[in-house]
């Protein structure tokens, strides 16, 4: 199972890519689950200092911007 994190405060663009990490997911056919982070100190312990964030698997792959569903996808692969 592949396990996304979004960090942000939970603004538009932490919602897309949330959504976004789903839809990469899905067209992948993955098992995947997704976590909102929102507490701040959670976000600054993990070591991200803009947002929105992405993990996967505890990795962080992206911070301060969202990335499409194709640059997720490559992530993945």
């Amino acid at each position: 199972m592949i396990k996304f994190q979004v960090l942000g405060k939970g603004c538009s663009k932490c919602v897309a890519l949330g959504e976004h990490a789903a839809a990469a997911a899905q067209a992948l056919g993955l098992d995947y689950q997704v976590e909102k982070v929102t507490d701040i100190n959670a976000i600054i312990d993990a070591g991200v200092m803009t947002t929105p964030a992405l993990t996967v698997n505890g990795e962080i792959k992206s911070a301060g911007k969202v990335l499409s569903v194709e640059e997720i996808q490559a992530l993945l692969k």
